[in-house]
């Protein structure tokens, strides 16, 4: 296996970096011939400007009492957490050939136990934020100016205790929570948008409705997204923070973005060295 071009320098543009983590992706879904590539390759830009702008931490001290926190709910985005965690230096390049397989740092699932760096366990979806508001309030009792970041998606929105966990970071005045919606508008039975999420220019509305400031971007534009998380980290007000990253599942890999969209994205055999290719034909200047 070759290393990663965006490996080769250190003053990486977001671009390059949102770049290195697709292929990272697509690397990891070849070992398997399997995985949420589709969610991972769209939630690449996201977590560029996550990691490479927003967040601080320490790549080689994972636990860092400084650090931000980044709250991965939604557990079978695990590739594309992990694709951004070996850009950033926290798990090794060399591991990407042990993707799921026994024994390995990186289940197809995130889990706490195994990754360093995966601040939590994901597996029934609308749990994250819950998590993430008990985390902040911590942090806020102990004097902590750390953030906490929780990722979760679209299909969350039609989870019960996702709002109850939206009234309670309210009633706590959570100023260091920030949670990012991937809404790619897919979830296991079919379009976020058909169940019970109303889609791109209503949702920020809802949020807002519980006290939340509200921010809605395209989650493919990086210095849209650089804006926001901006943002919503220098808000003045003492209220949590959210922003719903409209994203393009498949994002970057054309042949992909253009076939029938589901929540879980088939790739033949035969596809993933042409997307590797394909993609690596595009790396940003």
């Amino acid at each position: 296996m070759t290393a990663s071009p965006a490996k080769e320098g250190s003053n990486l543009s977001l671009e390059q970096r949102a770049w290195g983590i697709r292929r990272n992706a697509l690397l990891m879904g070849e070992v398997q011939g399997q995985g949420y590539i589709g969610q991972a390759l769209g939630a690449a830009d996201l977590l560029a400007v996550s990691y490479f702008h927003a967040m601080d931490y320490r790549p080689d001290e994972p636990e860092w009492e400084g650090r931000d926190r980044f709250y991965l709910s939604i557990g079978h985005y695990a590739i594309a957490l992990y694709a951004a965690m070996i850009e950033a230096g926290i798990l090794p390049e060399t591991e990407i050939a042990t993707y799921g397989m026994d024994d390995s740092r990186m289940p197809m699932s995130g889990m706490a136990a195994y990754t360093p760096g995966m601040e939590i366990t994901g597996g029934s979806l609308g749990h994250g934020l819950g998590i993430a508001v008990g985390a902040a309030l911590g942090l806020k009792r102990k004097n902590s100016a750390s953030f906490v970041y929780n990722m979760l998606s679209d299909g969350e929105l039609g989870e019960g205790s996702t709002w109850e966990a939206v009234m309670s970071a309210v009633q706590w005045k959570l100023d260091n929570l920030i949670a990012v919606v991937d809404f790619n508008n897919q979830q296991a039975d079919g379009p976020s948008t058909a169940a019970l999420a109303t889609g791109p220019g209503t949702e920020a509305a809802k949020w807002e409705a519980f006290g939340w400031h509200a921010q809605e971007v395209d989650g493919n534009d990086i210095p849209a997204l650089v804006a926001a998380f901006d943002a919503a980290r220098n808000l003045p007000e003492a209220k949590p923070r959210v922003i719903i990253c409209n994203t393009k599942m498949c994002k970057g890999i054309p042949f992909l973005e253009e076939r029938e969209i589901t929540h879980f994205v088939r790739v033949e055999p035969d596809e993933w060295q042409k997307a590797l290719a394909l993609h690596d034909t595009n790396r940003p200047d």
